[in-house]
């Protein structure tokens, strides 16, 4: 089961990912944050927290890649925030570590 928080900020939109990001809930987290970005034009700073997301798949970086894109786009950007070791690890294998920025908080995410 997935369940996403969502506050903005300023131009920081914070998503609060909890559970599994994977092929099933992908398209709910997309979903989600796409209706706060177009609620939310003015938004240029994508942060999403990764503190209780226990497993993510393919899919789940295939979503985070397109909230990248999406961000860039509109001239943004995408950072994480609260990102465990092996979730860390993952993000290095798939290439995400060089497009989008990695911090301990939102302090420091936003201070960015």
């Amino acid at each position: 089961m997935l369940r996403i928080e969502t506050e903005r900020i300023g131009a920081t939109l914070f998503v609060q990912i909890n559970g599994e990001l994977d092929l099933h809930t992908s398209p709910a987290f997309k979903e989600t944050v796409e209706e706060k970005l177009i609620q939310y034009d003015f938004i240029k700073h994508l942060v999403i927290d990764f503190t209780n997301v226990e497993f993510i798949d393919s899919s789940g970086l295939g979503v985070i890649l397109g909230r990248f894109k999406h961000m860039t786009q509109r001239g943004g950007r995408l950072s994480a925030i609260n990102v465990s070791a092996p979730l860390r690890k993952v993000f290095e294998l798939s290439g995400l570590l060089r497009i989008m920025g990695i911090y301990d908080d939102r302090r420091q995410a936003m201070g960015s």
